[in-house]
């Protein structure tokens, strides 16, 4: 089971203010969840994570 409280804080702002995506990552799997989780802890900047969560909505 995903544990909501180890979503970096980065992603979880993106997502807040990208309604798509953030309505897209909640009928993901658990696996393809986890699976953004983790490319998000590889995130550097800003501007990168939102690049990520931009192509959840692009893919919703």
């Amino acid at each position: 089971m995903l544990d909501y409280n180890n979503i970096p804080v980065g992603l979880s702002m993106a997502l807040a203010q990208n309604t798509g995506a953030l309505e897209h990552f909640a009928k993901m799997t658990e696996a393809e969840r986890h699976s953004v989780i983790n490319k998000a802890r590889c995130v550097q900047t800003k501007h990168e994570m939102q690049d990520l969560v931009a192509g959840l909505s692009d893919n919703f």
